[in-house]
């Protein structure tokens, strides 16, 4: 999953020559993401930045806002990587074609089919689903263009996130049987469907209104957020679950070790 492609150091390296305008980074990335909440955040930048150029003979303080500005630009541009430096990917095998996922059908066939409540057997934590999460993010990479923008955001930081949970469960594995289960689903089975489930929709059908009143767009946006809150609350758990490990090791060493301090070195020899 290396970002060390061609494209990404051609794009590195125009950054850092281009430096001096970091300010308007965001709002460039926003507009070729589509995403209209990234493109507002950049304009605030680019303003700021720009009213600092015009008046910064007029105050320190607006030379300040301007050095600011390129500062918040360029902390946001890196946590959006992934938008504009994508990572190089394989397709497992296992994941190669559409049938992989089925998608419930439905006597409406406009009808935007919802992934299974209950999954299939799921592929335990031990092994590992970086790959299975890279090719969710590769695929909606390659169909950037038929996902709404927003959703589109969202599948990738829902990646991003999982992606940093199983990374920590690689490298300090928790032994809980539900959150691994948990974890598996989320990248295995759940993402994977919501995700074909949309794209395996013609184009022209996901405007239509299903018996529900809702379209398949709207079904999207909302079941990709329901599993970006899944993510998190997987997330911040792995982060719990550390957090309460290091004040076990550390009340440990306070018993075994704390009461020696005054009276100099002890190597724990009774």
């Amino acid at each position: 999953m290396s970002r060390l492609t061609l494209g990404n150091i051609v794009k590195l390296g125009l950054a850092f020559l281009f430096f001096i305008f970091v300010a308007f980074y965001v709002l460039i990335i926003g507009v070729a993401a589509r995403n209209k909440r990234i493109i507002g955040e950049g304009a605030i930048y680019a303003g700021m930045f720009s009213l600092a150029v015009i008046l910064t003979e007029s105050s320190s303080a607006i030379a300040l806002l301007g050095l600011l500005s390129m500062g918040a630009s360029a902390v946001r541009a890196s946590m959006l990587r992934d938008l504009w430096l994508p990572r190089r990917h394989r397709a497992p095998r296992h994941l190669d074609t559409v049938q992989t996922y089925p998608v419930m059908q439905t006597a409406a066939p406009q009808a935007y089919a919802p992934p299974p409540v209950a999954p299939a057997p799921v592929t335990p934590v031990t092994e590992d689903l970086s790959p299975a999460l890279a090719w969710v993010s590769s695929h909606a990479k390659q169909n950037k263009r038929r996902l709404p923008s927003e959703s589109y955001v969202t599948v990738l930081e829902t990646c991003q996130t999982l992606d940093a949970v199983i990374d920590a469960e690689r490298r300090q594995p928790t032994a809980d049987a539900r959150f691994e289960y948990e974890l598996a689903a989320m990248v295995n089975e759940y993402l994977p469907s919501v995700l074909q489930g949309y794209l395996a929709i013609p184009p022209t059908m996901t405007e239509h209104k299903q018996p529900n009143g809702r379209t398949p767009k709207e079904e999207l946006a909302e079941q990709l957020q329901l599993l970006s809150g899944q993510a998190e609350a997987l997330h911040s758990s792995r982060h719990g679950y550390t957090s309460a490990e290091l004040t076990t090791t550390g009340n440990f060493l306070r018993e075994r070790f704390g009461h020696h301090q005054k009276n100099g070195f002890d190597f724990g020899i009774e």
